[in-house]
């Protein structure tokens, strides 16, 4: 199993492609700590990795409150003394408006998830995968970031600023183990796909357990590729 005895963090665990890494990494022997709001959805993911043999840790938690991911940090070094693996997965996509009729409630709350939620596992995470051999973080943007896409502003400046974030990471520790990436999953068969495009056919889009495999390329200890951007097509 290529993640044997890997400790792996996952937010926005709950649906879609979070759970779906999740289950992945567990199949391939990680331990995960599976991080979302929904306890019920959480639970059920504990019982699908352990149906599947593998072990999860869940973690109740709104990524809204920041200070609280700085006591996981902490939790985690108690308990498992590192991470080895840490997945920023967790996004929304607020509304879909002309930017000048957006709220600044929905932006602020686009912003505070997509960017600054993702700051801040950075900013107490680090030290935290320093502790491990071979520390990998991986941090899920999307294709709006390419071209100009009217009505999508909110979720394009943050997965834009994200992807900018990221790359600083990344470039900060070009010098270390720590691999830092960049993932956009395409079209995918997601809650948040479905509320983008309504219209669309789901069954023509790939399930979110169909693109995990990059996920898994980039959390490999033999992993040289760093501050990059990797499709899960390709």
């Amino acid at each position: 199993m290529e993640l044997a005895n890997r400790i792996a963090l996952i937010t926005g665990a709950t649906r879609g492609i979070g759970a779906a890494v999740a289950k992945r990494f567990a199949r391939e022997g990680a331990h995960v700590i599976a991080v979302g709001r929904n306890i019920k959805l959480l639970e059920e993911l504990d019982d699908a990795i352990k149906e599947q043999g593998g072990a999860v840790t869940l973690v109740q938690l709104d990524l809204l409150e920041t200070d609280k991911i700085e006591i996981l940090a902490q939790s985690i070094v108690q308990r498992f003394g590192r991470l080895d693996i840490l997945v920023g997965n967790a996004g929304i996509l607020g509304e879909l408006s002309p930017v000048a009729h957006t709220s600044s409630e929905d932006w602020d709350k686009v912003m505070a998830i997509n960017v600054t939620a993702n700051f801040h596992l950075i900013r107490c995470f680090d030290n935290v995968l320093k502790l491990s051999e071979a520390p990998r973080a991986m941090f899920v943007s999307s294709g709006v970031t390419k071209g100009v896409h009217a009505y999508w502003g909110p979720y394009a400046v943050s997965k834009s600023a994200l992807e900018k974030m990221v790359e600083t990471y990344a470039a900060e520790n070009a010098k270390t183990s720590l691999r830092v990436n960049i993932i956009d999953p395409g079209a995918v068969r997601t809650k948040m796909r479905a509320k983008a495009f309504p219209g669309e056919d789901p069954i023509s889009l790939p399930h979110p357990d169909e693109i995990t495999e990059v996920f898994l390329r980039l959390a490999s200890e033999k992993l040289k590729d760093n501050g990059k951007k990797f499709y899960a097509s390709s």
